[in-house]
Formats: C-alpha cells, sequence, structure tokens
C-alpha cells in the first residue's frame, strides 16, 4: 500500500510534497532499486545533486515507472543542484545541461544553488580551491535557465538569512526554497520562521540526525543519546504506535518544513513516508523542541575560510 504525502504550494504557485526522498550516498543500483522503491511507497518528490554522482541512477529509476505506468512526469518533483565549482555564470548553463544530459528528464522541478561558497576545479589534482565568485551573480545566471522551460523552480541551499537577503533583493526571482540541514537537535526555527516570512520553504535535510550513528569508543557514553533514543521521542512514539524516526519526521513537518530523510531500506523507505496518518500536538512540538542543542553535523569544513562562509550567521 503506497502512502501520499500532503503539499506545500511555492511562491510561484508550483505544489511540492512535503516529503521527499533524499539520495546522497546512493550509489549505483541500490540507487536505482532506493527511487523505485521510494516511488512504489507513494513518494513523489526525489532529490538529488550533481555532487551525489547519482543523477543518471534517478533518471534511470524514474523513467522506469513512468514507462511502467506507476507515475506520470508531472506526477513527481525532482530536484537537482548546482555545485560549487560552477558559480562563474558563465558555467550555470553548461552545468545544468550536464545535469540534465544525466538524468535524461524533460525538465527538472527545482534547480538549487548548492551552497553560497565557489570554488575552482585545481586541474592538476582534481582538488577544489576557494574562488570569489559573488553568489548573487550566479543566481542571476542561474535566473536565466526558467527561460529554457526545463526548469520550473530555483532556490538555494546552505543559505542563512543574509544571504538570503541580498538574492532577493539582488535577484528578480525569489527563491522557492532553502535546503539547509535541519533536524530535532538542530531544529532551525528562527530560519525556519525568516523563511516563512518571505514565502520561502525550508526543506531539511540530514532530517533523522544520524541514523546509523554509534559511539565511537573515545565518545562519552554520558553525553546525550541518538534521539531516537531519547526518552521523549520514545513516548511520544509509544502513544502513536509509530517509531521514533517517524516521530522526528513528523516533528519537521509540523514545524513548517519539508524533509528529504535518505534511505536505501525498501522497508525504512515505507516507513519514513507513513507520516500522514497523525500530526503532534503544540505540547509535544513543545517538548521535542526541548533537544535542539544547535549541534551541526554538515560544517562544510573545506569552505570555513570564504567570504561566504554561511554558518558564522546567528541563523
Amino acid at each position: 500500500m503506497s502512502v501520499k504525502a500532503t503539499t506545500v504550494t511555492l511562491n510561484n504557485g508550483f505544489q511540492m510534497p512535503v516529503l521527499g526522498l533524499g539520495t546522497y550516498n546512493l550509489l549505483g543500483n541500490n540507487c536505482v532499486e532506493a527511487v523505485k522503491s521510494a516511488i512504489d511507497a507513494g513518494y513523489r518528490h526525489i532529490d538529488t545533486a550533481f555532487l551525489y554522482k547519482n543523477e543518471t541512477e534517478v533518471g534511470h529509476a524514474i523513467r522506469e515507472k513512468i514507462l511502467d505506468g506507476t507515475i506520470k512526469r508531472e506526477d513527481i518533483f525532482v530536484t537537482t543542484k548546482l555545485w560549487n565549482t560552477s558559480h562563474e555564470p558563465s558555467q550555470v548553463l553548461p552545468a545544468f545541461e550536464k545535469s540534465m544530459a544525466n538524468l535524461q528528464l524533460e525538465y527538472v522541478d527545482l534547480y538549487l544553488m548548492h551552497s553560497p561558497v565557489g570554488s575552482t576545479t585545481n586541474a592538476a589534482d582534481g582538488s577544489e580551491v576557494l574562488n570569489e565568485v559573488d553568489y548573487v551573480a550566479t543566481w542571476k545566471a542561474m535566473e536565466h535557465l526558467l527561460t529554457t522551460g526545463r526548469v520550473r523552480s530555483l532556490g538555494v541551499s546552505n543559505f542563512n538569512s543574509e544571504q538570503l537577503t541580498r538574492v532577493i533583493e539582488h535577484g528578480s526571482t525569489k527563491p522557492v526554497v532553502n535546503q539547509v540541514e535541519c533536524h530535532v537537535r538542530l531544529n532551525q526555527k528562527k530560519l525556519i520562521k525568516f523563511c516563512k516570512d518571505r514565502d520561502i520553504v525550508i526543506t531539511a535535510y540530514s532530517p533523522l540526525y544520524r541514523p546509523g550513528r554509534t559511539l565511537r569508543p573515545s565518545e562519552d557514553p554520558l553525553e546525550p543519546k541518538h534521539p531516537f533514543e531519547d526518552t521523549r521521542v520514545k513516548e511520544i512514539a509509544q502513544r502513536y504506535a509509530k517509531s521514533p524516526a517517524q516521530v522526528l519526521l513528523r516533528y519537521l513537518i509540523d514545524i513548517g518544513t519539508v524533509p528529504i530523510p535518505k534511505s536505501g531500506n525498501p522497508e525504512r523507505i515505507r516507513e519514513n513516508i507513513n507520516v500522514f496518518d497523525f500530526a503532534l500536538t503544540p505540547e509535544e512540538v513543545v517538548t521535542l523542541d526541548g533537544l535542539n542543542t544547535g549541534e551541526r553535523l554538515v560544517r562544510f569544513e573545506s569552505g570555513i575560510a570564504h567570504r561566504y562562509y554561511p554558518f558564522n550567521a546567528e541563523f
């Protein structure tokens, strides 16, 4: 039995399902099978990126599910992203065309700037060297993609409130989405409110914190456990006969984000979307707010020296 996610209306009128499949670290046939399992389970929102090296597999899986009649192209919302090494305005269109060639789809629903930090690929060893390209110039080049008919919406990822403000003030198209790390330990309440006030949706990556994380020998066993093990989460899960993961995904939906949990396990994929038959009470949301520590898992250490490194701002 498949589950249908509710949708949110973006600021340009398009609809986006409020839960999707993240595909970071899903490679090869594992990625193909995960995306097909997700579509069979009812997912209609798939998130990939040039960086993930799996656009080809994501597109292959989607085309297979179109061919077998499970979905039509217009039924599914597909996101991919422009990587940091293509921030020069002249690089944006070729990078987009490369992603489209990988996906082999007529259009993408959402194209994101993966981060505000630009870089250049070192021809000698393939490493990335930071450059000074202004993300506003990159954004203006991305706006031209809307005229191609091959991208429906534009957004950003890993942008702070100050950077979003610059894009809104200097661009002619407002981002529909800001995709950021967001989970019960980093609930991004200030950024969510900032974006909501400007009609921008927060997509939440790493929504389940680190599902497979176990303590390393060097770590203090008295440190806070994984949220799945937290008594408050477990009590709410028991109340609704749901798993801790389902409670944490529902929490993110109830505070106004669109979570994109990643899994290659068909059972987990089905479990993660089965969150539309309950909602948390305001009191339960406040309880889970208490797990927020501000801990960031994804820090982009390689970009810390960049003038546009996004995580020095409060939000």
